[in-house]
């Protein structure tokens, strides 16, 4: 993994994409804190492929469990009247 600075990256900044599309991580550090990362668009896909995908799985995992149970839980088209008091 490479680190710099911001600064640095600014001036530098055509190096450390093809650092990335290479494969190497790239840390961006303002006052020596990490504050981003560069990497290359594979790997960004891959993390977020895996990060948007736990949903269908634990779908897949709980579907006997989130079947329908017969209940009717369709909205109803009719508007409440609010000037009539139910309590009346």
């Amino acid at each position: 993994m490479c680190r710099t600075s911001i600064y640095e990256a600014r001036n530098n900044f055509s190096a450390l994409v093809k650092m990335a599309e290479e494969g190497e991580v790239v840390e961006l550090t303002r006052y020596d804190k990490p504050v981003a990362v560069i990497i290359s668009y594979g790997e960004f896909k891959d993390s977020t492929s895996q990060e948007t995908d736990w949903l269908s799985s634990w779908r897949k995992e709980h579907e006997d469990e989130l079947d329908d149970l017969g209940l009717d839980i369709t909205p109803s088209r009719e508007c409440p009247d609010y000037s009539k008091d139910p309590w009346a």
